[in-house]
Parts: C-alpha cells; sequence; structure tokens
C-alpha cells in the first residue's frame, strides 16, 4: 500500500515537472508568459510624444477633481438663467408706491354781494364764464340803504341809567345830545348827532373821546329795502379766487361764508 502512494506522487511530480518545462505542449489559445507580455506591449501602437505634448497630457490627467461637479451645476444648454437677487440696498432704494393725492376739499357754500340791480346783473354776466351750472344761485337778501350816520350812547340800565349818563355829560359841558323814546330796541339810548358822511361821524367820536366820554358808537341810518346776493355751493378754493376777483370790481362787494 505505501509503494503504491510513494510512486503515485511520484508520478504526479513528474507531470507537473513535464508540463512546467513545456514538455506536454499547450493548449489551444493558450500562451506561456513571456508570449502573453509580448502581446500586451502592443509595440505597433506605441507613439513617441514630444515635450509639449507630454506636458499637455499631465495637466489634463491632474485636472481639479471638482470641474465635473461645476459642470454638472451649469444649467443645461438653453436653459433660461436664474435671475439674480437685487442687492439690499438697491430693495431699499426702491421707490415706495405713492398714494394718489388726496382730492381738493370743496367749500359748502360762498355769499357774494349785496349788489344793486344794475351791479347784480354785471356781475352774473362775469359769473357765468366759470360755468357753475346749479352750483350758483342768485337771491334777495335785506340791506340797509344808508342816508347818514349817528353818534350815540346805547342804552344802558332804563330811564335811570340815561339820566346818570346825560349828567355825565353836562358836567363835561356838552349840551348837544338827545334821549331817544319809544317803544324801540334804541329806547334811553343818547344821540350826540347825526352826520351825512362816515368821516363826519368818526370826527365827531374821536372829540367826544378826548373830552372822556367812553363807549359812544356809530350808527348807519336809512330806509331798510332788499339788494341781490348770489351763492356759490360745492367749489374749491380756485374757484373761489376766481369768484373773488369779479367781486373785487364792484363797490363794497362782501364775500363770505354761508349755510
Amino acid at each position: 500500500m505505501l509503494k503504491f502512494v510513494f510512486w503515485a506522487l511520484l508520478a504526479l511530480n513528474a507531470l507537473l515537472f513535464a508540463h512546467g518545462r513545456g514538455l506536454l505542449g499547450t493548449p489551444a489559445g493558450g500562451e506561456r508568459e513571456p508570449a502573453r507580455l509580448k502581446n500586451q506591449l502592443a509595440l505597433d501602437r506605441i507613439t513617441l510624444l514630444s515635450d509639449a505634448e507630454a506636458t499637455v497630457a499631465a495637466s489634463a490627467g491632474t485636472a481639479d477633481p471638482a470641474a465635473p461637479a461645476e459642470q454638472a451645476a451649469l444649467p443645461p444648454a438653453g436653459a433660461p438663467a436664474p435671475a439674480a437677487p437685487l442687492p439690499v440696498a438697491a430693495v431699499a432704494a426702491a421707490p415706495a408706491p405713492t398714494a394718489p393725492a388726496p382730492a381738493a376739499p370743496l367749500l359748502a357754500c360762498v355769499q357774494a354781494g349785496p349788489f344793486s340791480a344794475g351791479d347784480a346783473r354785471r356781475f352774473e354776466n362775469r359769473a357765468a364764464r366759470l360755468d357753475l351750472g346749479q352750483r350758483q344761485t342768485r337771491l334777495s337778501v335785506p340791506f340797509q340803504e344808508v342816508s347818514s350816520y349817528m353818534v350815540y350812547l346805547p342804552p344802558a340800565g332804563g330811564k335811570e341809567g340815561a339820566d346818570k349818563r346825560v349828567a355825565e355829560l353836562k358836567e363835561r359841558g356838552i349840551d348837544n345830545y338827545f334821549v331817544m323814546q319809544g317803544e324801540s330796541p334804541m329806547r334811553y339810548a343818547i344821540s350826540l348827532g347825526v352826520f351825512k358822511t362816515e368821516a363826519a361821524a368818526e370826527t365827531e367820536l374821536a372829540n367826544l373821546g378826548r373830552q372822556g366820554v367812553r363807549g359812544v358808537r356809530i350808527l348807519p341810518r336809512g330806509p331798510q329795502g332788499t339788494r341781490t346776493a348770489f351763492q356759490f355751493r360745492d367749489i374749491d378754493a380756485a374757484t373761489r379766487a376766481r369768484i373773488a376777483d369779479i367781486a373785487r370790481d364792484f363797490p363794497a362787494p362782501q364775500l363770505q361764508t354761508c349755510r
């Protein structure tokens, strides 16, 4: 038994030795190590590079490894570029939307006058150019045709008050006076003179003041009547100014607020 094992091992070693030496031949397509290395070198496909070409090849091999990632991050050709964000300063400097200007306030009512009959026609013709339509109305207002001016002391304390004031006037040497009677608001007023013009009445008032008489007033006198006035409603300040310019060309017109 041992002899059989010995000879079997010996025969196996002999076969391995012969195979390693190539004495048993090669399988189809098989090559020994020197032949395989010769085929791998491919001498006919090897090309010698110049110094410049070798430098270019070396730099290409050591390119930034992040470049492919950067190229992948670029948007595809033809895709719209993302909008760049505005700087903070540009956003802050952008003007805020302005609110519409508020409408000019309207004046509820303005009244011009009173006018005499002739002046009323002239004023109305000129005001018609403003084209205010129903916002302009014509009306009659009470008016006193002043014919004189009375200088007087108003009533105070009834008859006793009037008697006391008369005594004070006499003490100052003033004898030109008249205590008014009758059933009227002017009862027990003391008239100190009636004058044709307002300027003359103002002069007398100044004289009485120098004599120590206090509380003297001037009262226009004349028959009561009516005159024409015009009211303008829902107008702006510019229209009011134009009405005032028209009224300024008439004698002593009044431009006032009305209801």
